[in-house]
């Protein structure tokens, strides 16, 4: 009887342990496009914002070019630049120097945010520093002695949040920099 007993019980313990298992199964199985619908619809509904943010930005920068008739070179990125003074004789930037920067940062409505006249000249590590992405672009193109103008797109300088202090979000932003020197 007692064997019986222990039979009878391992059945449902048994059935009731596989009956668990399909119900956990069951569950981490679902199709998460059953689960969030939306999901993928929200993604595209973003991708698209960001275009025509992005568009909408480089129509600003267009229309800020064509009103102060300045004539840049632009990179695939969106940086826009132009050399004021174009070293011939100076040393090119590479990776990994450390560039010692004068500079102002505006905004395009000309709203002046930061200048090495009232903070002082800046260093960095190019390509490794934390600074505005765009700035590390434009130091490759430089050598020591140039003084450039740019205009980077808020994707390359502060983004949707903007610097927390003088830099709005979604800001693209006016540059002028001179690179002092390498080491």
């Amino acid at each position: 009887m007692i064997n019986t007993l222990i039979s009878f019980s391992a059945k449902y313990i048994h059935a009731g342990i596989g009956m668990a298992l399909l119900f956990f199964y069951g569950c981490g199985n679902t199709n998460e496009h059953q689960l969030h619908p939306q999901k993928n619809y929200t993604r595209e509904q973003l991708l698209s914002a960001n275009k025509t943010d992005s568009r909408r930005e480089s129509d600003d920068i267009d229309a800020y070019l064509a009103v102060h008739h300045l004539q840049m070179t632009g990179s695939g990125t969106g940086l826009r630049y132009h050399f004021m003074t174009h070293s011939t004789t100076g040393d090119s930037v590479k990776a990994g120097n450390y560039a010692k920067v004068a500079y102002s940062v505006s905004l395009l409505d000309g709203t002046l945010c930061y200048s090495s006249d009232k903070d002082g000249p800046k260093e960095f590590r190019v390509g490794e520093d934390h600074v505005e992405s765009g700035i590390h672009e434009m130091a490759l193109l430089m050598k020591t002695g140039d003084k450039v103008r740019f205009i980077l797109p808020s994707n390359l300088a502060h983004g949707l949040l903007g610097d927390g202090d003088k830099i709005p979000p979604r800001a693209p932003v006016l540059y002028e920099m001179e690179l002092l020197g390498l080491r």
